[in-house]
């Protein structure tokens, strides 16, 4: 089965070589003879109904030193793709949103789009574990300063982080004497203007924060736990976390068998889930990491598994 997949990404030339899960997903399409397009989001529009965009050849090498060629772009419409993988990085603005209608154009003339496009927007990377409330820690969403001074009032030590952010970034850990609480809210609710996450502190996390990698629905059988650094409250890599492959526990797999059914149902075949002790604090699903951490820990080809899951979906076109 000849199979034209192409990939919207941010600028392949500025990924980290070592940590980018998209390249090694390129490599293992590649792997199977796939043939690779390459594009970002500025190349695609819409044309009368119909999502085009400006498609340029990749070619990918596991070579630290030079690991992509791109031919020109040449127009094309995007439903001459098979399969489209959609990794670009949040934030998950109204550019983000744009082009997942966009693309919904491409899945609508019968391109696979993974993950797709209407679970991307409705399955916010923070919100989202609502729908999975007895795995998950107390929590409160709110832009209400207010109600978040009471959630800590409540709890004692807790957790607030943007309901639009990665790696870390505006996560703080606020506990009920500190100074700074005045200011945290304020900054973390824009005043009153956004809502914010609050989640009660979870001790365990000096073990590690652990990222599960979901392939249709399944876990791959280890985590990569990422432990924070010294003086740090968050673990992701990120922000100076240090990786350790872990098998997953008897919780960290019930928690796998409550979330991964509806993430294949919604078509949401590579997804991160997060667990800090016993408890599901985010499900990642616009371009998750940690392939290649844990492919380098157990020698693993999870990038395969997933073309695998892939190619399974693609139904005969006509």
């Amino acid at each position: 089965m000849n199979i034209k997949l192409g990939v919207v990404m941010d600028p392949i030339g500025a990924i980290h070589f070592h940590k980018d899960s998209t390249l090694a997903m390129l490599l293992a399409a590649q792997a199977r003879g796939w043939e690779l397009y390459y594009m970002e989001q500025p190349d695609l529009f819409l044309q009368d109904g119909r999502c085009y965009a400006g498609l340029s050849r990749l070619a990918v090498r596991d070579d630290e030193s030079d690991w992509f060629n791109l031919s020109d772009p040449h127009m094309a419409p995007l439903d001459e793709l098979d399969v489209i993988l959609m990794r670009k990085d949040p934030p998950v603005d109204l550019e983000f949103m744009y082009t997942t209608f966009l693309l919904e154009r491409a899945e609508a003339h019968g391109a696979l789009v993974v993950n797709r496009p209407a679970a991307l927007r409705n399955a916010n990377e923070k919100l989202y574990t609502a729908w999975f409330q007895d795995c998950c820690p107390p929590t409160r969403v709110s832009r209400d300063i207010k109600r978040l001074k009471d959630f800590l009032e409540e709890h004692g030590d807790i957790i607030v982080k943007p309901l639009n952010g990665m790696g870390g970034a505006s996560v703080f850990r606020i506990q009920t004497d500190d100074p700074n609480v005045n200011v945290i809210m304020e900054t973390i609710t824009d005043n009153g203007m956004q809502s914010a996450m609050a989640q009660r502190y979870i001790p365990e996390i000096s073990a590690g924060d652990k990222r599960i990698l979901m392939i249709d629905g399944k876990p791959f059988p280890q985590a990569l736990a990422r432990i924070p650094a010294t003086g740090e409250t968050r673990g992701n890599l990120a922000a100076g976390g240090t990786g350790k492959g872990v098998d997953l526990s008897e919780r960290d797999r019930w928690i796998c068998e409550q979330v991964g059914p509806a993430l294949s149902e919604q078509g949401l075949l590579f997804v991160g889930i997060d667990i800090i002790g016993n408890y599901l604090t985010e499900i990642n699903v616009t371009s998750p990491t940690c392939i290649r951490e844990l492919d380098s820990i157990y020698h693993a080809d999870i990038a395969g598994e997933l073309m695998d899951a892939i190619e399974k979906r693609l139904q005969p076109r006509t």
